[in-house]
């Protein structure tokens, strides 16, 4: 029956609290959109001009130098501060400029405010200088896509998320033809800078569009960007240039109040094991500053697992006379007993629950599936070009590229020609499941690498974790611990002497908090014979209820729950340290174009210290760069940085192991960090990486003084 007493739809619209109710403005966007970050310290000056720094070094490759002949011998530039400078730099710093910037790659946190701080930066020197936006990425630049950037919509974007102001794209200028639309743009809008925002391959793509449009006086910057974590750039002697783009911290902050929050939830309902994937394709920064943040039970970091060395597998083969090259490195199998292992500790004192970390691009370093990668990815690749087709075309379903490969082998077999792919290749890859061996042989994405992100990594690895859990199961080493109080108390409020069964049931019936049920008793039916045998039953008689009970509790039920983190960190608000660094990051770009750079990467030095201590400079990119496989070719390219596991962030991590694993009676050690808090004073001011990893540079700096 309706209400005759209810407001209309009309005027309940109407309402100032269903308006304030239903904007898309709110408290938070309001404070982030009027927040002004503070500059580092040289750009308080009227003018900033470059400074040639010498005391970086690097090893040059030799095709980067043939092929980058012009902005090879860059040097490292530090920006400096100045009020009055000679009258004709005062006129070349403050002209009209006219600057086009692009987003590269997927959206990392800060790079509005990299937008930010190169509009404020240029306006200010010129009001009427114009900066242009390219829609969808590098595509934008082919094509002449491109919208201007005004102050009403730099201001609708200021410290927010996404790359929404002007989208990004995955495109590369990569070929002849685009080089060429690309000029013909730039010249068009009368451009005299490009600003690339990306990743390695974006700042690669840089230093060639540097090179491409040097005489025509088009200056080429980029700006380090992912959320990954992988350009990190030292010089040949190891300081640090550049110690994390930005993103990262925002990224893995979002990721770790997720994941926190599952700690939580796991400890709560104790009865699940939280499995989270987290980005990070080839290396496992992300992993690792989760880790540090939130003291996830278990932690895989790729880079730790490929230095693996089994030693027992080598004295074992020393023995026998033998070398077994298995032994260097982590297979898959051995991980997944890694994994079982501190399950089965956890269980043992009641912990049925847990959370695991694992970085996506894991699997690229076990041993045997990075054999199969480069294999693959080097097949597909050559067959492309070969066959001027395209490989997952002619091959739609996985038995049609199956067939190919073992058509490869029988070749190989056969000594009909020499093939990459052999019989015990195909034997070893027909024994993983069909859904591995799917995402193996999936599309590489555009610049020809393996997408572990489309890959069920976490399917893969709790795949063997489980069968291995089963066997341990039917072993019976793997066992709830039943807690001592529990036990005393179910069985004497049944009247029964726990004193007389707890010998019968357990193999610890001792002091220890959490006792064992014994491991020959597997079933109910063998509870029973042990019962029988032990005098305590009749063949006739029921097992006494509160001792099935006991013995019901200690059989593990091993659930988990699968979760991915990776486009939701890279959507998130950022933090207020990447809204300090990609505007400062911006501010910087525009000092370089100012001071007629090209071939340069926009950085700031000591993000590890505190914001006073920041020091704006530019990178040269060609002398970053070296020959790497692509697509099954060498391509120079940008190197990307891995975790190094004689850091002290993970030697830290491996130090508390143990302690975060928590196989012991008591509570957790799970950390939490919270959300994401743009205002208020308990918000951290750097990852915890940078923070821990500084003590080492530290170590460094001090040990290059000492004469």
């Amino acid at each position: 029956m309706k209400d005759k007493n209810l407001i209309t739809i009309e005027e309940l619209l109407k309402n100032p609290e269903v308006e304030k109710a239903a904007s898309n403005i709110n408290q938070e966007l309001i404070e982030r959109r009027k927040y002004i970050p503070p500059k580092c310290e040289v750009f308080t000056s009227s003018y900033t001009v470059l400074k040639d720094n010498d005391d970086f070094k690097f090893s040059i490759d030799r095709e980067a130098r043939k092929q980058l002949p012009d902005i090879i011998n860059n040097k490292v530039q530090s920006v400096v501060g100045m009020d009055s400078p000679e009258e004709s730099f005062k006129q070349r710093y403050g002209k009209k400029y006219i600057i086009g910037v692009v987003f590269s790659g997927g959206p990392a946190p800060g790079g509005h405010n990299v937008i930010a701080g190169l509009y404020d930066a240029a306006k200010r020197a010129n009001p009427e200088t114009r900066l242009f936006g390219f829609i969808l990425g590098p595509d934008g630049i082919i094509e002449n896509e491109a919208i201007e950037i005004t102050g009403p919509l730099v201001d609708s974007y200021r410290n927010l998320g996404g790359f929404t102001m002007i989208k990004t794209g995955r495109g590369k200028i990569d070929t002849k033809e685009k080089m060429a639309l690309s000029k013909e743009t730039c010249k068009n809008l009368g451009l005299e800078a490009l600003v690339i925002v990306g990743g390695d391959d974006s700042n690669t793509n840089a230093a060639f569009l540097a090179q491409e449009l040097i005489e025509d006086r088009i200056h080429v910057i980029g700006v380090p960007k992912t959320i990954d974590g992988d350009i990190q750039v030292r010089d040949a002697e190891g300081n640090v240039l550049c110690a994390m783009s930005f993103g990262f911290h925002t990224a893995a902050r979002a990721f770790a109040n997720a994941i926190s929050n599952l700690c939580t939830d796991s400890s709560s309902d104790v009865k699940y094991w939280h499995i989270c994937k987290v980005m990070g394709r080839v290396a496992s920064h992300l992993a690792l500053e989760v880790a540090l943040q939130t003291h996830a039970n278990m932690t895989l970091i790729g880079e730790d697992l490929s230095d693996y060395i089994d030693k027992e597998r080598i004295e074992k083969a020393e023995k026998r006379g033998t070398v077994d090259y298995h032994a260097y490195g982590m297979t898959l199998r051995h991980l997944s007993r890694v994994i079982c292992d501190g399950i089965v500790r956890r269980t043992a004192v009641g912990k049925n629950y847990g959370v695991i970390v694992i970085p996506e691009g894991v699997l690229e370093f076990i041993n045997e599936i990075q054999v199969f990668i480069i294999k693959l990815n080097t097949i597909i690749a050559e067959y492309d070009r070969t066959h001027d087709t395209y490989f997952h075309a002619d091959f739609p379903v996985l038995e049609d590229k199956l067939e190919y490969l073992r058509r490869l082998a029988r070749f190989e077999r056969e000594g009909a020609s020499f093939s990459i792919w052999n019989t015990r290749d195909d034997d070893l890859f027909n024994d993983i499941p069909d859904f591995f061996q799917e995402g193996l042989l999936m599309e590489r994405d555009s610049h020809g690498n393996f997408q572990f992100s489309q890959v069920e990594t976490e399917k893969v690895l709790m795949g063997l974790v489980k069968d291995y859990l089963n066997i341990l199961k039917e072993q019976g080493t793997y066992k709830i611990g039943i807690e001592k109080s529990y036990y005393r108390k179910t069985l004497e409020k049944a009247g029964l002497d726990p004193d007389y069964f707890g010998p019968i049931l357990f193999k610890n019936y001792d002091d220890s908090e959490f006792f064992l049920i014994k491991a020959s008793i597997i079933s109910a039916k063998i509870l029973r014979q042990e019962l029988e045998k032990e005098g305590v039953i009749s063949k006739d008689e029921k097992i006494p209820a509160p001792v099935e009970k006991i013995f019901q509790k200690s059989v593990p039920k091993f659930k988990t729950q699968i979760h991915f983190y990776g486009y939701d960190g890279r959507g998130n608000d950022p933090t207020r340290f990447d809204c300090n660094y990609a505007y400062n990051l911006g501010l910087t770009v525009f000092t370089l174009i100012a001071n007629g750079s090209t071939g340069q990467m926009a950085a700031i030095m000591n993000l590890e210290k505190d914001f006073s201590k920041w020091e704006p400079i530019g990178i040269p990119i060609a002398p970053l760069m070296h020959l790497e496989e692509r697509k099954g070719k060498l391509a120079l390219v940008l190197e990307k940085s891995l975790v190094d596991i004689n850091s002290a962030s993970f030697r830290v991590i491996k130090a508390f192991r143990e302690k975060w694993l928590a196989a012991a009676p008591g509570e957790d050690n799970y950390r939490r960090p919270g959300p994401i808090r743009f205002a208020g004073k308990s918000e951290e001011d750097r990852p915890i990486t940078l923070v821990l990893n500084a003590l080492d540079d530290a170590g460094r700096s001090e040990q290059r003084k000492t004469p």
